[in-house]
This record gives C-alpha cells, structure tokens and sequence, in this order.
C-alpha cells in the first residue's frame, strides 16, 4: 500500500478529539487544580504507598493540566 492510497483511505474517518476545543480550558483548569489538591495530600504524608496513590495522579494530572489549558489559551509571540 502506498502512502497515496493510506491518504485517501483516512480521509473517510476524520480524527475527532476527545476534548473538544471549546472544552479545553475548563479541563485543564480542574485537572490543574486536581494536580494542587493531590500534590498537597502527597507533601502531607509521604509515603512508598504515597507515590503511588497520589503522586503519580498528581504528577500526570498536571502535566496533562498544564497542556490542555496552554492549547485552549494558545502562545502568541
């Protein structure tokens, strides 16, 4: 198969995100503030069971958090 006819072929299915453009800013805001609550509850008590738990979530939830709100806000230069 060509890379012609794989074109053609994903053109009949159109990639439809997940989170919509319109929604972006209001997930990234709570998954940013998920991110503060959970780092918080991490600091508090830290623990092998803790970092599991609670600081990996908080970890990805920011991260996560920071790029949907940085796409729904945009960079200008």
């Amino acid at each position: 198969m060509s890379l012609n006819e794989v074109w053609e072929a994903a053109s009949a299915t159109p990639y439809i995100p997940l989170v919509g453009k319109d929604t972006q800013f209001a997930v990234g805001f709570n998954l940013l503030l998920v991110a503060l609550v959970t780092a918080t509850l991490f600091g508090l008590n830290r623990s092998l069971l803790g970092i599991a738990s609670l600081g990996v979530p908080a970890a990805l939830a920011f991260g996560f958090g920071a790029l949907f709100t940085i796409c729904a806000v945009g960079v200008y230069v």
